[in-house]
């Protein structure tokens, strides 16, 4: 028999009982240093998260991922389809610097910066407690029978749960369509915007399922960064440890009988469980490193406060190396060493590569209609016209007057506009029609260079025109 409602079989998660049906997990509330600074790091995210989109750097939203448009804003590079290597370069120094991150510190990720983490913890679970109370009480009420107290507050609860969860899918939707066009459709009939309205709704669905019922569900049977960690660290990354050479043999009741009738000595763990209490994924710490252990501190927290009680040192469970050997210089190793040299190398070829950025993006686009046109004129030549579409996308942090030239004596450029006004930000297709002599074609070709300036700079593109063979 258990020597406690929380001692588990080995085999069996803590969030499923014997017959695998769900157990809802009630972390009990813990204080401590990292508990205070977790909480203020969840502060700032979470406050980052929701403000971020309406930053605006150099007139252009901080962070924007505008897939149906081709259009990403990060942090003041601006990228079109056509920069696909630059938003690739940057999504892999992101990757490669959270390698590295979970190569020297372990699951830091999962623990202080998770969206899931954050949410749930910073804002879902302070919810819960302030309407059900602490988990001993919440866990009596989920046991209790139905009554108009426990509707009551279930009403409460869930309608709090669904306003966070439209907040947070409202700010979510922002970084993928743009806090202007999410302002106009907040204020818009749903009727105008059906595929953002319907992709809003099921998006808070999933939220309000994952945040306020899912939870640590997520973490240990969808997530797969618990699952490939391990390909990650090595033997000196940084783990939450059990200090098994000083916390066993366990004082129990037994233990300390069988101690005192053979004069050996006793571990410092008292065996109080406070440890599976805390943890948000209801695992033993005490049975080693886990992949259901997110890392979150919480156990480190609840010991060192009943060591401080039971006046122990601190520290028997705590941040650690998995070959449990402490030192004050954390050694990068082999392969944290090769993430941030893949990191380092993506920021460089990045910055290279921005830094040959024209303020103006201009693409050569041919146009739909026929290739050609061809016209007799009165002189007897003949003369031969394309359709050319110009693709600017404006770069820079301000209002661009482009004109457009030709640099071939025999190519005639006409074009409606004069010059051309393109505003901050705007991306758009500008007509420009190539008249030139059907003489000056070589087999059915002719190469030259367009000119595009403002006041500040000259762009200098090939056009490659295209008419009869002669």
């Amino acid at each position: 028999m258990s020597l406690s409602e929380f001692e588990l079989h080995p085999d069996r998660l803590a969030t499923s009982d014997e017959k695998g049906r769900r157990i809802f997990l009630h972390p009990s509330d813990v204080r401590g240093i990292f508990r205070r600074h977790r909480t203020r790091v969840q502060a700032v995210l979470i406050l980052l998260f929701l403000a971020l989109p309406w930053f605006k750097i150099q007139g252009r939203q901080a962070l924007l991922l505008n897939i149906a448009d081709r259009q990403f804003e990060i942090f003041g590079l601006s990228l079109r389809a056509h920069n696909a290597p630059l938003l690739f370069l940057v999504f892999a120094a992101a990757g490669f610097g959270l390698f590295f991150a979970t190569s020297v510190l372990g699951r830091v990720w999962c623990g202080w910066a998770c969206p899931q983490t954050v949410f749930i913890d910073g804002v879902f679970r302070r919810i819960e407690r302030w309407i059900d109370g602490p988990a001993l009480e919440r866990r009596i009420l989920d046991r209790a029978p139905w009554t108009a107290k426990k509707l009551f507050k279930r009403s409460i609860k869930w309608s709090l749960f669904l306003f966070v969860s439209l907040v947070i899918t409202h700010s979510f939707l922002a970084y993928f369509v743009g806090t202007e066009k999410l302002a106009k459709m907040i204020t818009s009939s749903p009727s105008e915007n059906w595929g953002n309205f319907i992709f809003m709704m099921v998006s808070t669905a999933i939220i309000l399922f994952d945040f306020a019922w899912f939870r640590e569900q997520f973490c240990t049977i969808v997530c797969p960064y618990g699952r490939f960690q391990s390909v990650l660290m090595d033997s000196s990354s940084l783990v939450i440890a059990y200090d098994v050479a000083r916390g066993e043999p366990r004082s129990t009741p037994q233990t300390k009988a069988l101690a005192k009738t053979h004069n050996s000595r006793l571990g410092d763990c008292v065996n109080c469980y406070r440890c599976v209490q805390v943890c948000p994924t209801g695992i033993d710490i005490r049975r080693g490193v886990q992949m259901e252990c997110i890392a979150c501190t919480a156990c480190i927290d609840a010991c060192d406060e009943v060591m401080t009680k039971i006046k122990k040192p601190t520290g028997l469970i705590r941040y650690d190396s998995l070959n449990m050997k402490r030192t004050s210089k954390r050694r990068i190793g082999l392969r944290g060493g090769l993430y941030l040299a893949l990191s380092a190398i993506s920021i460089v070829a990045l910055v290279f590569l921005v830094s040959r950025l024209q303020p103006v993006d201009i693409e050569i686009l041919r146009a739909k209609n026929s290739p050609y046109t061809v016209q007799n004129l009165e002189n007897g030549s003949v003369a031969v016209t394309n359709h050319i579409l110009l693709e600017l996308s404006n770069q820079s942090g301000e209002t661009r007057s482009l004109r457009f030239s030709s640099l071939d004596p025999d190519v005639e450029l006409i074009t409606a506009i004069q010059p051309y006004i393109l505003q901050i930000n705007q991306v758009t297709r500008a007509d420009v029609f190539f008249r030139f002599p059907k003489s000056s074609l070589t087999n059915g070709q002719k190469k030259f260079r367009i000119l595009i300036e403002d006041r500040e700079f000259k762009i200098e593109k090939e056009v490659t025109l295209v008419g009869p063979f002669t």
